[in-house]
């Protein structure tokens, strides 16, 4: 399906789009599976920064996208945002897993 498709909705803002993404992790398991994903990408690349060894930020898009990417397949059973709204999507992880920590959204 092309981007210019009619059944795709062209979001205008992150604003917009967010609800849309939490749509998209309904289920605790799969939202639970994004979290642990972040918090070890914060943990790999704080220790990419603190050793010096910089090729560690090589594996962060792997863990992050990994355990986002079980959670979709295996649990919630939706193709991921990632794949039709990159950067919003990228943005909703980070914003979903603040919410996570102030407890607004429950895992």
């Amino acid at each position: 399906m092309s981007s210019d498709s009619p059944n795709i909705h062209k979001y205008q803002s992150f604003a917009e789009f967010y609800p849309f993404y939490l749509s998209q992790h309904t289920n605790r398991v799969c939202r639970a599976l994004h979290f642990v994903g972040s918090w070890l990408v914060l943990l790999v690349a704080a220790y990419a920064i603190w050793s010096g060894q910089l090729v560690w930020f090589l594996l962060t898009p792997v863990i992050g996208y990994g355990f986002a990417w079980v959670g979709h397949i295996g649990f919630e059973k939706n193709v991921p945002a990632t794949f039709t709204y990159p950067i919003y999507s990228f943005m909703g992880d980070w914003v979903m897993f603040k919410d996570i920590l102030l407890g607004k959204i429950k895992l």
